[in-house]
């Protein structure tokens, strides 16, 4: 492999990458950022989706995150937090590749490595981004919630795979996507928008700042999972459809009709639930999320001469 032509780092414009910063690199950096997230918050996100289930199996109801977290490690054991996160590992790495490379290739396209403040271009390459990502990790999301699930007697990603196939069809992995897509994409669009906002304000000299990329990825996640909580309880109820007890549940046919489920069901308040939990995941997944992607983004860059 020809090595690149050096970048003296005297020159480099941090949040601008270089021309010979390859898109084998982008994805590299972005798959690394995938892994790294999901994985260390993937007990707290368990809870979330058991919180989020409407009609539980005998023994999955719970009051809040605090007794469902001592509720499952008492009776399940901790190991049992971790049910479903070989899904994860296996979907996040190329989903997140996909996902910053296309949000770089977007970007740059609409001048967003240019200098000054670009929040519209940030906006877009995140909704292209997530719409390009979430066609790839749909399916396995949907396997880390049937693993996750109060009850599940599922034990691999195989079994489950070949159980929801067998029973529901294709259509069982992609019934959630419109739904999925419908929450990431202002959640996606919202995130970035903020990022690149408190990113400016906080390190207006635009220089890889470890601090400045966490705190400002955690404050931009939690305020889009806030405002995009109702979808993800809808995202949940058709995911975990294929599980339920309840036969109108059980039958859910798309967006509008899990919708209309949970607003019969449990009122206004049940688009709410598991709000907690989505919040404390998602604040500590994006800051790892994007000082993860920042880290290896700019380990490339300085070392570009090296590859």
């Amino acid at each position: 492999m020809a090595a690149h032509d050096p970048v003296p780092v005297e020159d480099i414009d941090y949040e601008a990458l270089p021309p010979n910063f390859t898109a084998w690199e982008n994805m590299l950096a972005g798959g690394f950022a995938g892994v790294a997230e999901h994985s260390v918050m993937y007990p707290v996100d368990m809870l979330k989706t058991r919180l989020q289930v409407l009609k539980p199996a005998e023994g999955g109801l719970y009051t809040g995150m605090h007794q469902a977290f001592w509720k499952i490690r008492r009776i399940e054991g901790f190991r049992s937090m971790w049910k479903g996160v070989s899904s994860v590992i296996v979907g996040a790495g190329p989903a997140h590749a996909l996902y910053f490379l296309t949000y770089e290739a977007v970007k740059h396209a609409m001048g967003g490595n240019n200098s000054g403040h670009h929040p519209l271009a940030g906006a877009v390459s995140g909704a292209c981004a997530t719409i390009a990502s979430d066609a790839l990790m749909n399916p396995f999301d949907v396997i880390k919630q049937r693993m996750q699930v109060h009850g599940s007697m599922y034990r691999s990603i195989r079994q489950c795979t070949k159980s929801v196939y067998k029973n529901e069809g294709l259509r069982a992995f992609y019934i959630s996507y419109p739904t999925t897509i419908s929450m990431t994409v202002p959640f996606t669009a919202l995130q970035f928008s903020a990022y690149g906002s408190i990113s400016q304000y906080l390190n207006p000299s635009r220089d890889y700042n470890p601090t400045t990329h966490m705190v400002a990825g955690g404050l931009a996640g939690g305020l889009a999972a806030a405002l995009t909580t109702p979808l993800d309880v809808i995202k949940t109820l058709l995911q975990t459809r294929g599980t339920a007890k309840d036969n109108e549940l059980r039958h859910a046919k798309g967006m509008f009709d899990a919708a209309a489920i949970i607003k019969r069901q449990h009122g206004y308040a049940g688009f709410f639930r598991g709000l907690q939990p989505r919040i404390l995941t998602t604040v500590p997944s994006t800051a790892i999320c994007w000082s993860s992607y920042e880290l290896a983004k700019n380990y490339f860059i300085r070392h570009n001469d090296e590859l």
